[in-house]
């Protein structure tokens, strides 16, 4: 099909930057989401256009400097596409809404070779994908074979859906966002509880009343427990769930530099994600139940072992601890640790559980189902 528009301007098929190009090239890269891989919301969208508009080219557009990339499409086969040839970079500098129902009589488009071929582009209609402070990003649009019309309601469904695409970018800023400040509260947070760590460690070292000892390494083990998890929710970039096996690797690092050479503390736990505030809760348990072991199961340097396990089971945590230490057979040598007793259970009932907590020939052992 032979091209009914002007001869010279086969030369130039590209359009016009727009007047504020910079501004709107900052804004579309503000997004990321350029070169992403193919996602069933969006694809879904314009999957949803070509069926209500009955056209068998579907397309979510962004308009880059030298190209126009698709996150979705239905019916091209193609992931971009220079300008030279993009009829959606004349669209964002039009109306919000651009119909052409006969690109060949169109003199922005009719000496494209998209169009001008004999199974070209003859259809185009786009609406406008309009951020917040006002750039157009690309299109979504519809493009057919044959030169036609959209009815009203065809018109209108795609300006609500193209509305639908910028609220999922939307979205994205806010979650990125989101996260950026809950990684740097967490990152503030964390370094704030090891200063008051090494402050309670500082001050117990000159205390000689044992109780008030005892209280303070409470204190402590609790403060590095959060300091731990606000770690781990720095690392997780916003989302409230830690993954349980680090988790425990760091926490179980940490009672492993204060406890003495002849105690040995192991842990296992499988592949699953806690909720902060499970994460947190579990931790103190297991950081009283090691320091009451440390302290009560192995007198005079006895070698002995304690053995943390986290399993999942039928939809529920099951937290398990053990020592070989002294159990119910010298019970007269071992004393419950009444503050950590109490930590332990005020942790449980956040948790909505109660702790098993029982002496026995082999040691001591704790379960907890959560």
């Amino acid at each position: 099909m032979s091209s009914t528009g002007n001869p010279e301007r086969g030369l130039n098929l590209r359009a016009d930057p727009h007047p504020q190009q910079d501004q709107r090239l900052r804004t579309l890269y503000n997004y990321e989401i350029l070169d992403t891989p193919r996602e069933a919301e969006f694809d879904e969208i314009v999957e949803l256009a070509a069926e209500i508009c009955e056209a068998p080219i579907s397309v979510i557009n962004l308009i880059d400097k030298d190209r126009q990339w698709f996150k979705a499409e239905v019916g091209l086969n193609a992931r971009e596409t220079p300008l030279e040839t993009s009829l959606c970079s004349h669209a964002i500098l039009e109306d919000p809404f651009v119909e052409i129902p006969d690109t060949l009589k169109d003199p922005r488009m009719a000496d494209n070779p998209l169009c001008t071929a004999g199974d070209g582009l003859r259809f185009y209609a786009g609406a406008l994908l309009v951020a917040s402070d006002g750039m157009p990003l690309g299109t979504l649009c519809i493009l057919d074979n044959k030169p036609r019309q959209l009815t009203a309601l065809q018109r209108k469904a795609m300006s609500v859906l193209s509305r639908q695409v910028m609220k999922q970018l939307d979205l994205r800023i806010a979650l990125r966002q989101q996260e950026v400040l809950m990684s740097e509260a967490d990152h503030r947070v964390k370094n704030s509880l090891q200063t008051l760590s090494a402050m309670v460690r500082l001050h117990s070292r000159h205390l000689d009343d044992e109780t008030t000892v005892d209280v303070l390494d409470g204190i402590q083990r609790r403060v590095n427990a959060m300091a731990t998890l606000h770690g781990e929710l720095q690392s997780v970039r916003g989302r409230d769930e830690v993954d349980a096996h680090k988790y425990l690797d760091k926490v179980v690092g940490l009672l492993r530099e204060t406890a003495p050479g002849h105690v040995k503390i192991d842990y296992r736990s499988d592949p699953v994600t806690l909720r902060s505030t499970a994460a947190s809760s579990m931790a103190l348990i297991i950081s009283e139940f090691a320091a009451n072991s440390i302290k009560h199961a192995f007198p005079d340097a006895t070698p002995g072992n304690i053995e943390i396990d986290l399993s999942l089971r039928d939809g529920h945590f099951i937290l398990s601890c053990k020592d070989d230490g002294i159990g119910a057979e010298n019970v007269g040598k071992r004393r419950a640790d009444s503050i950590g007793q109490t930590l332990m259970a005020a942790a449980a009932s956040q948790l909505n559980a109660q702790v098993d907590h029982r002496l026995t020939p082999e040691g001591s052992r704790l379960s907890l189902t959560f």
